[in-house]
Parts: structure tokens; C-alpha cells; sequence
């Protein structure tokens, strides 16, 4: 979808169409869930300090998050996906991966292209028309022979466009695509890149994949793949959860511990409510914070077998803050996060609290 969030409350709110808005944080403070494309002209991004996205768009309208209607228009584009696959592996609320090779052919004679099957390129467009008719809002396709193009290729010609990258284009296309925009490769580890000489796909081709593996460790060996476009992996409809977690950004800095711990709980309890109504507990129970600085830090600990009492649960995360308060003193977000889950757990929305300013359960890479 094209900035699904904020393109959502656009659609609600007439007053609010054709002006830079973000959806989430504050003029002062929190983080930008997602920007319009109004707002993105002047670099404000998702993940954004709201604070650093105020500098950029000094107009920008901030507005709170509805995510229960964000999950309503999410279930409507599923709806939509599923009249042409059972193969739909969900990203986030407003992307997923299609495989549309097994479509029935008698349901969708009218998309039959010149091979004599069903058109990915025709689907897609139909599914976007679909989408746009019963939601009123616009979505960009990638269409593709794998997963990695189908999804860099998704974000070619946003918002309202589709991009075709075809077995015979794939190679030349990689080769001229700009390392920045490879999905997966972060700001850092484009950096990293640059210092190797390493600006274009067609640079990162000469590296062997020996050289990238000691750069880059397992990383490494799948960049010298998909750069020559092998990509093996199938579309997985039960993608599953690693973990379960919750964070808050706050208004004012937390500085003393007794603070921290007061809005820390029931951070805690509910990512707890959450494992005892899935009956999934996990073994690793990881803090998180961040400073004013906006330097993240992470503190786990692991045990051989899940905590599944809530007292104990409570108690172990009050000792992560208590054992580890020195290492930051002040911070403006906390988060506690699960992992080492006792059973698979399918991607079907999970928790999310109802935060005064909201922040990203997913972050950019690195």
C-alpha cells in the first residue's frame, strides 16, 4: 500500500488531503509511524524523530494513530488477496507476498496472457483496481520470478504504480540498481559498502563470495546470491512470529529508576496478557531502551525453561532495569520484548499497545 497509514487518514479526513501529515509522535517528541507523500518531499521518513521531522516540514500536521482501523482495511485487502491465492505471506498490515502461478485458469480466463496462463502482470493490476474500488486507497505492485525483485521491484514506481521485472531483465537490472536500494541493505551497511568501492549491484557482482562472507558474515553469502538474482525461497502463508513485544516512547525522559520501573510494568504485564491468552511463553526476556540520544540499548537474559507465572515474569524484568540502570540513567523509550518462543506462533497482527506516542514495533535496519 502507499503510505498506507497516513493515506488512511487522508481518506477520513477530507481536511487533511494534499498537506504534509505523520501519523504517530508529536511536534515534540516520539517517533513518525508513516509519513503522507506531501510529507516524505521534505525527507520526513517513517522511523523519523518527530522532533527532526518538525525541522524538516515546519507545517507538518501530526495525527494519532487508529490501528484498529488500519487492521479493518488490512482485512479488506486480504479478502481481495485471497479470491486469487491461498499463497499470501503477510509483511505488515500493507504488504505481502503473492504467489499467483497456481491460479485457477477457468476462474480467471479473462487474465490469460500471450504464454497461455493466467498474467502475474494482469492480476496485480486487477488487484490494485480492486483494492482502490473497495477501500479507496491506491496501492504499487512488484511482479516478479522471485521474492527479492518482486519486492524491490514494488517500490519502483510508488505510489500508484506497478513494475515488471522479467527473467531475461532481471540480471542487467540488478547490475544497475544502486546499492541503497537492494531491500535489506540498511544505511550502515550501505556505508560499509561504499568504503569497499561497492555503490551499484554491478560492483557488489565483482566481489567473491568469500570476500562479502568476511565482510559481512552469513549476510554476506546472500547478497553475492541475489545479485545475481537466485532467490529460492518460496511464498510462506504461515510465516511465523520469533517473538512477542511492546514499547512506549515517553514525553519526558525517565531519569530516576523508580520512574522507569513505574511505566516499565505494565509495558511488561501486557506483553505477559498477551503470551498467556496465545499459551506461548518464551525462555529469553529482553529489555529495551533508548536514550535522549537515540542510542538503543539491549539487555537479555535466558532461562532454561519459560517463566509462566506473572509474579516471576514481573520480577525479572524490574531485575533486567535494576541490574542494568547504570549502564543508561536516562531514557525517553522502554520496551520488553519475548523470544526463544515455545511454539511457532503464525504473523496474524500481534500485540500493540495503546501508546501516548507511538514507536515502531519494526525499526530500519540498523
Amino acid at each position: 500500500m502507499d503510505a498506507f497509514y497516513a493515506s488512511v487518514e487522508q481518506r477520513d479526513h477530507p481536511e487533511l488531503r494534499g498537506k504534509p501529515i505523520a501519523v504517530g509522535g508529536s511536534a515534540i517528541r516520539g517517533v513518525v509511524a508513516a509519513a503522507s507523500y506531501e510529507a516524505r518531499k521534505y525527507g520526513v521518513r517513517s522511523a523519523m524523530p518527530s522532533i527532526t521531522a518538525k525541522r524538516l516540514c515546519p507545517d507538518l500536521i501530526f495525527v494519532k494513530h487508529r490501528f484498529e482501523v488500519y487492521r479493518e482495511v488490512s482485512s479488506q485487502i486480504r479478502e481481495i488477496f485471497a479470491e486469487y491465492t491461498d499463497l499470501v505471506e503477510p509483511l505488515s498490515l500493507d504488504e505481502a507476498f503473492l504467489d499467483v502461478t497456481e491460479v485457477d485458469e477457468e476462474k480467471f480466463k479473462h487474465l490469460i496472457g500471450q504464454s497461455g496462463e493466467p498474467s502475474a502482470t494482469m492480476i496485480a493490476e486487477e488487484i490494485r483496481k480492486k483494492i482502490f474500488e473497495k477501500t479507496n486507497l491506491t496501492a504499487s505492485a512488484g511482479v516478479s520470478f522471485n521474492k527479492f525483485l518482486a519486492k524491490v521491484a514494488s517500490d519502483i514506481n510508488k505510489p500508484n504504480g506497478i513494475k515488471v521485472i522479467t527473467p531475461p531483465e532481471g540480471i542487467l537490472f540488478l547490475e544497475n540498481l544502486p546499492i541503497e536500494k537492494f531491500f535489506g541493505v540498511g544505511k550502515v551497511t550501505a556505508k560499509r559498502m561504499h568504503t569497499l568501492k561497492i555503490f551499484t549491484g554491478k560492483d557488489l557482482k565483482q566481489k567473491s563470495e568469500l570476500e562479502l562472507v568476511q565482510r559481512f558474515g552469513k549476510a554476506g553469502r546472500h547478497y553475492y546470491r541475489i545479485v545475481r538474482a537466485e532467490d529460492h525461497r518460496k511464498v510462506n502463508p504461515n510465516r511465523i512470529r520469533k517473538s512477542i513485544g511492546a514499547e512506549r516512547t515517553f514525553f519526558d525522559d525517565l531519569i530516576t529508576e523508580n520512574e522507569m520501573r513505574e511505566k516499565l510494568i505494565p509495558i511488561a504485564e501486557k506483553v505477559f496478557d498477551y503470551m498467556k491468552q496465545a499459551n506461548n511463553f518464551g525462555r529469553t526476556i529482553t529489555l529495551k531502551a533508548k536514550t535522549p540520544e537515540f542510542q538503543s540499548i539491549t539487555r537479555s537474559k535466558t532461562f532454561t525453561s519459560e517463566p509462566k507465572d506473572r509474579e516471576l515474569f514481573l520480577s525479572i524484568v524490574s531485575d533486567l532495569l535494576k541490574n542494568h540502570f547504570h549502564e543508561f540513567q536516562e531514557v525517553r523509550l522502554l520496551g520488553v520484548q519475548v523470544s526463544n518462543l515455545q511454539k511457532d506462533q503464525k504473523m496474524i497482527g500481534g500485540i500493540q499497545l495503546e501508546f501516548d506516542f507511538w514507536d515502531l514495533d519494526r525499526e530500519e535496519e540498523e
